[in-house]
């Protein structure tokens, strides 16, 4: 089995779930992506919503949330997507950048749009009241 290691923020208005298109998909991701060498969570985390979204993440806010399990989206049978999820608070204005098209706010009811990892996440926060 192949592994994909993934780090994705979280943020949650409203009752909404912040998610992001890239040029060329239809699906939707949740904003992050994967760490380079020699970085730990927060800096890889860091440097990807910065690079999507054009905000700063706040470090002594960042808080945990868990980590989700499942097939990989657009990837043979047996690759997995291990996503390490975090909140947090962020400085600046939330605006789509580098290969992100598309910034949106969903709810449960989007949760066919989204990758299959994406999909376990929606249904976690439904099951604790999170997202409307």
């Amino acid at each position: 089995m192949k592994l994909i290691d993934k780090l994705a923020w979280i943020e949650i208005q409203d009752g909404k779930i912040l998610s992001t298109r890239s040029k060329g998909r239809t699906k939707y991701y949740f904003p992050g992506g994967k760490r380079e060498l020699g970085e730990n969570d927060f800096e890889a985390l860091s440097r990807e919503i910065n690079e999507e979204l054009s905000i700063s993440l706040i470090e002594n806010s960042t808080r945990f949330l868990g980590i989700f399990l499942a097939q990989a989206d657009s990837h043979p049978d047996g690759v997995q997507v291990q996503m390490t999820c975090y909140t947090g608070a962020y400085t600046g204005t939330i605006a789509a950048a580098s290969e992100i098209e598309e910034v949106v706010w969903l709810t449960y009811q989007d949760r066919q749009a989204v990758s299959p990892v994406d999909q376990i996440i929606f249904d976690w926060l439904k099951e604790r009241k999170l997202i409307l």
